[in-house]
């Protein structure tokens, strides 16, 4: 394993980013259903994380030489996707604020799973909970966005 990090994000509108920060991208709009359910959505050099609550939520950034390979038990929802990092400086971004991390990786394709838990577990104002994000990524060649595992409550659209 390479790296690990940590950081509290602060997802306003439901969300937070990973990209390559060397692109200069922006944030994605216009989210189908589709990108509600799997709380992922890919754009160019972009992937967005949906979140179950509107405040700051941890997260955890795992780097890796190849797939590390998952444990679906222990975790509510789990999606693969890739990024394409033509410049190698990852950035953990806010939705309406500023990076919260800048990671410096080889340029290249990577396959990126975000892995959500604890998502059943709000407060009935939505702004307490014990939900945990974790993206980890490798190099890896383009390929198709998958569902690993659903959580059922994706399909309620927020933000």
């Amino acid at each position: 394993r390479m790296p690990a990090y940590r950081a509290d994000v602060f997802a306003d509108y439901y969300q937070f980013y990973i990209w390559d920060a060397g692109c200069s991208p922006t944030a994605p709009e216009g989210y189908t259903e589709s990108d509600v359910q799997r709380l992922v959505k890919v754009t160019r050099h972009v992937v967005a994380i949906r979140t179950v609550r509107n405040t700051t939520v941890p997260v955890d950034v795992e780097l890796y030489g190849a797939d590390p390979g998952c444990d679906v038990t222990r975790w509510d929802h789990i999606v693969e996707c890739d990024l394409e990092s033509p410049t190698g400086r990852l950035q953990l971004h806010q939705c309406t604020g500023g990076p919260v991390l800048d990671v410096t990786a080889p340029p290249g394709w990577y396959r990126v799973r975000a892995l959500f838990s604890g998502l059943d577990a709000l407060s009935n104002d939505g702004l307490s909970g014990s939900d945990r994000y974790r993206i980890e990524a490798w190099p890896g060649t383009l390929g198709t966005m998958t569902v690993i595992k659903q959580w059922r409550g994706a399909t309620v659209a927020r933000g």
